[in-house]
């Protein structure tokens, strides 16, 4: 399943604008910690949905 609208920004936020959790946070009318809450989990679902398709990235072996 891919990103909801929210959990995209989240990401572009903080990557790419280089945004605090708690700009983001104030930007999306959410509490820093949830943000922090809803990032770490972002990120563990990408690094399982990245280990699960490892041979179509090639990474590793």
């Amino acid at each position: 399943k891919g990103l909801s609208r929210a959990e995209q920004l989240i990401i572009v936020l903080y990557y790419y604008e280089e945004m605090t959790m708690k700009e983001i946070g104030a930007t999306l009318d959410l509490s820093e910690s949830r943000v922090s809450q809803m990032h770490s989990s972002i990120i563990a679902r990408m690094k399982a949905q990245m280990n699960t398709r490892r041979k179509e990235f090639a990474i590793g072996k």
